[in-house]
């Protein structure tokens, strides 16, 4: 089993005042534009934070909760002094997906308006796309839901950072859970791209090396934007698996209808979930009862009730809170990052971030921790999302990946599996 992590507290009650955010509450953005001039790379002053994040595409389902944690941190930034004497700017900004040409001309925009740190993109396909582009620029790129292990050694110029881990502990948890649920012949149906593809990879790889197969020995993967798949689901049904994983984004509803309809539907062949399609949106488009006992995994810490309450005030109609606390966390280490470094510029700070998050004395809010930095002390900011502890690589080394469980409602349940786990610098 993953050897357990070293425990931490989560953050305390955060205290935010009603924002309306537009990805998701409908209403206008209050993000204030910068002022022309200044530069990604110089640093101007002011830090700019643009947001990358899924409005549009098939992972629209997954931004609410993205956006909403941005913005709750910009708040709590600027409630508390911002950040080297100056409020924080943010601009916000669609990722799309893969299928769309969205993200570069947001980037474009981004970069243009002189964003110091872009948080984004959600989708790992998606970053491919931009990363060279706003690394050469000299900005920060940081992700809060990337997970495709190629990220570790991308060649980012020091400026790539995420703070979900990679899907090498995703994978090895998920693939742990199904084996511990007595399952030896998994059947693996992943959309082809980098996130399905390096996951399927890491749950494949943790079944087969205990001793257990795959049905068919290989995953299979599947174009997005197919209108059915039909052929893929026959071609697992074939294999006569004992369990199913599901690794894709919004267009998963549409698979597991094809499962159902193939005979083997949650009911039939126990199903598991990811994080790109694990939410309770998914079950809206599904027959009540579809998704009782699927279990999914989600990397992450449990989102408290306090933070659930403050996300409420930036969105009320929010369902889900996948990837928000990393998405809050992402921007409360780049403004302490740059408190440390005393510059917005984007290297400036990259080379600061790794430090915030480890060896240090311990604090757990912006507030707390700009007080320390300023009195010239040294500091570990533990958040939401967990320890962070970002290594030079600029991944998480200590994470949590939730273990969850719809209802016959088809409603994710309150009881969590919360799994701790390591990975290496």
């Amino acid at each position: 089993m993953v050897s357990p992590a070293r425990s931490w507290r989560l953050l305390a009650a955060i205290s935010a005042s009603s924002l309306v955010l537009a990805a998701c509450g409908g209403g206008d953005s209050d993000s204030t534009e910068p002022e022309e001039g200044g530069s990604a790379a110089q640093g101007d002053g002011t830090l700019v934070i643009g947001s990358l994040l899924p409005q549009t595409g098939n992972l629209a389902f997954l931004g609410p909760p993205e956006f909403a944690g941005v913005e709750l941190a910009i708040k709590e930034i600027n409630d508390a002094g911002g950040v080297l004497g100056k409020p924080v700017t943010y601009i916000e900004g669609d990722s799309g997906d893969t299928q769309q040409d969205v993200a570069n001309p947001t980037v474009d925009r981004l970069l243009a308006a002189n964003a110091d740190v872009i948080v984004g993109a959600a989708s790992s396909g998606v970053s491919f796309t931009v990363i060279d582009k706003i690394t050469s620029a000299g900005a920060v790129m940081y992700s809060p839901a990337n997970t495709s292990p190629k990220f570790t050694d991308y060649d980012d110029n020091g400026l790539y950072f995420r703070t979900a881990p990679s899907d090498v502990l995703q994978g090895r948890i998920l693939g742990e859970t199904i084996l511990a649920d007595g399952h030896q012949n998994v059947g693996i149906l992943a959309l082809q791209d980098p996130y399905g593809e390096g996951l399927a990879d890491n749950v494949g790889s943790t079944i087969t090396d205990a001793g257990a197969s795959l049905a068919p020995e290989q995953p299979v993967f599947y174009d997005p934007a197919a209108s059915n798949f039909d052929a893929q689901v026959n071609q697992v049904k074939a294999a006569n698996p004992d369990a199913i994983v599901l690794i894709g984004f919004e267009e998963s509803a549409k698979v597991i209808q094809s499962l159902v309809a193939a005979g083997i539907g949650p009911q039939q062949v126990p199903l598991y979930l990811v994080d790109g399609n694990l939410g309770n949106a998914l079950g809206e488009d599904l027959p009540p009862g579809t998704l009782k006992g699927t279990k999914g995994s989600l990397p992450g810490a449990e989102a408290t009730t306090e933070f659930r309450k403050r996300l409420a005030t930036v969105d009320p109609a929010l369902k889900d809170f996948s990837y928000a606390a990393e998405s809050y966390d992402a921007v409360i280490t780049s403004a302490l990052a740059a408190i440390a470094a005393e510059s917005d510029a984007g290297e400036a700070l990259a080379a600061e971030l790794p430090g915030v998050t480890r060896d240090g004395e311990k604090c757990t809010s912006f507030e707390q921790c700009k007080t320390l930095l300023e009195d010239g002390t040294d500091i570990d900011y533990d958040g939401i999302s967990g320890p962070i502890e970002l290594s030079d690589k600029g991944d998480p080394t200590s994470a949590i990946v939730g273990i969850y469980t719809y209802g016959p409602d088809n409603k994710l349940l309150a009881e969590v599996d919360y799994q701790p786990g390591e990975l290496e610098e």
